[in-house]
């Protein structure tokens, strides 16, 4: 661990991000994030270590956690957290730029609504659209139609509402955020326990929020703060081994939160989810074939 005092607003904030190899993209988000004065804790989960290499002099401004193994992302934002002591989280993906005022404002919302532990931003892609990060938690209908339809209809009654900005009420926020950039309190964070482990990846922003919602505490999304998601560094490395755990993930969470009938239909989301694979496997197969 290589640690320096903090900057004047670590106080506030401490920024995790979780590094599998994203070189470049690690150095652009850290520095912007240190810009903004956040703390920064980066946990490099490359099993060789490949962080404090690309992050050269920046590493003495920060602190950098070497696991030497893959953990997962959920379990990688988690060693970051235990090592901080600021009253917010933000978790971050390493590929991400925040934009000017943007973790301002996230703490201004959580400032001013006592009631939320989650505050996200809207996050754009590298060509300035905004991407879905904002979604509803999913009934077994919904993401059955959203597993088989999505990947070959993207426009689909079923992705429409899984996807759609839509908030419980004033007080309580919207459902879930995407886990690539949200703010969090420290203290919300401890009484969840983190993430759940068992996600290696994707999901475990879905059970954080419900979660969170269970424990009484809101989601909040804040339009106006914004943030560049370059989306997928990591996973370029590792394509089929990122499809495998996404719908394993998926049928997780499933199993999860089923209770009494739905118990009865899991086998049905399992066969969604194995065809889903198959589908997505064809379609990275056939990109890679055309470049």
């Amino acid at each position: 661990m290589v640690g320096v005092p903090p900057s004047a607003n670590a106080d506030r904030v401490d920024a995790v991000v979780v590094d599998f190899h994203s070189g470049g993209d690690l150095v652009t988000c850290v520095e912007g994030l240190l810009d903004d004065g956040c703390g920064v804790i980066v946990v490099d989960n490359a099993p060789q270590g490949t962080s404090r290499s690309a992050l050269g002099p920046i590493v003495q401004r920060l602190t950098l956690l070497e696991i030497g193994a893959n953990l997962g992302f959920g379990a990688g934002v988690n060693r970051g957290a235990a090592v901080s002591r600021a009253e917010f989280l933000l978790v971050c993906n390493p590929d991400l730029v925040v934009h000017a005022d943007a973790v301002d404002l996230l703490v201004a919302a959580l400032d001013e609504h006592l009631e939320w532990g989650i505050a996200a931003p809207t996050i754009l892609d590298p060509s300035g659209e905004v991407y879905p990060s904002v979604r509803r938690f999913p009934n077994m209908v919904v993401a059955a139609g959203h597993a088989l339809l999505a990947p070959i209809w993207p426009s689909n009654g079923f992705t429409k509402r899984y996807r759609s900005v839509w908030s419980k009420d004033e007080r309580w926020g919207v459902d879930w955020v995407s886990g690539a950039c949200f703010l969090i309190r420290r203290s919300v964070f401890e009484a969840l326990g983190g993430f759940d482990e068992a996600f290696f990846m994707f999901a475990e922003d879905l059970d954080l929020c419900r979660r969170a919602h269970e424990l009484g505490s809101g989601v909040g999304f804040i339009e106006t703060a914004t943030v560049t998601h370059i989306e997928g560094v990591s996973r370029k490395r590792q394509p089929y081994r990122m499809l495998l755990a996404h719908h394993r993930s998926a049928f997780r969470y499933q199993a999860k939160y089923s209770h009494g009938v739905n118990l009865l239909l899991l086998p049905f989301a399992a066969l969604v989810l194995l065809a889903r694979l198959g589908i997505t496997v064809s379609a990275e197969r056939f990109a890679r074939r055309t470049l």
